[in-house]
């Protein structure tokens, strides 16, 4: 394999109904050489949209949990290096310097982290617990893949070396109060899918000290206080995706008694 041919990169999307993002996430990865989107069959202008651009590989995949389809969407990449954003995601100028100057060091790590810079409808949130956030974004094809046992908040295995990248992500996360609310419930009954699979029963001390330590915590803890309004609502939401999970958790137990019985 030549020089050329081994600083090349794949980018890739998992997307349902993401056509507010897809012309401005696109347009950000000018600089890959394929982009790959793996989309749970969505119903707006999400594939219009991404087969419009030249470089796009449309592929879509029926959803089973996100650490499935990111394991899917990676088995499909063609190129030594991968990038792996959600559509709410933006690199900046800097940090795609920063990639491009990685990938051909010879001495690059296997996978890198991206620090998260949180935007609450376009303006930064400074606090409520994404202050530290990262992610692994950036790794080499076959040195990692995602844990199966992870539904939501999907956890990326590495085998091999991890190092950390200078320039932040800009994640888009919360564009209006009902879409990121809807969000927090989705991933709330995704963990709870994963606690049933642990064999966890709820009890009190699952409704209530759980949910209410989370927003405690990032509010006070964690500096939510200083975030203002916007923090509050980070909090209470954040804590509403913890809260969900239980009542769903219990109806799991409910409907499937013997689950676990041979």
């Amino acid at each position: 394999m030549d020089f050329e041919s081994n600083k090349r990169i794949s980018a890739l999307v998992i997307t349902l109904n993401e056509e507010i993002h897809m012309s401005e996430l696109l347009n950000n990865l000018d600089f890959v050489n394929e982009i790959i989107i793996v989309d749970s069959y969505s119903k707006d202008k999400t594939q219009e949209i991404s087969e419009s651009f030249l470089k796009v590989k449309f592929v879509q995949h029926p959803f089973e949990n996100y650490a499935a389809q990111r394991n899917f969407a990676i088995s499909l990449a063609t190129n030594p290096w991968i990038i792996f954003l959600d559509a709410d995601e933006r690199l900046t100028s800097k940090l795609k310097q920063e990639i491009l100057e990685t990938v051909k060091n010879p001495k690059a790590k296997d996978a890198y982290y991206f620090f998260r810079k949180f935007m609450f409808m376009k303006k930064p949130l400074f606090f409520s617990g994404w202050q530290t956030d990262k992610n692994i974004r950036l790794f080499k094809t076959g040195k990692a893949k995602y844990k199966s046992t992870k539904l939501v908040h999907e956890k990326l295995e590495v085998n091999g070396s991890v190092g950390k990248l200078k320039n932040k992500l800009i994640h888009y996360s919360f564009t209006d109060y009902e879409s990121y609310k809807q969000k927090m419930i989705c991933y709330g009954k995704l963990k709870a899918k994963e606690l049933f699979l642990k064999e966890i029963k709820p009890n009190v001390f699952h409704f209530i000290i759980k949910p209410t330590y989370k927003f405690l915590h990032s509010y006070f803890i964690r500096l939510g206080i200083l975030d203002g309004k916007k923090g509050v609502i980070i909090c209470y939401l954040n804590a509403l995706s913890v809260y969900t999970r239980y009542p769903e958790l219990k109806k799991l137990h409910k409907k499937n008694p013997t689950f676990f019985k041979i």
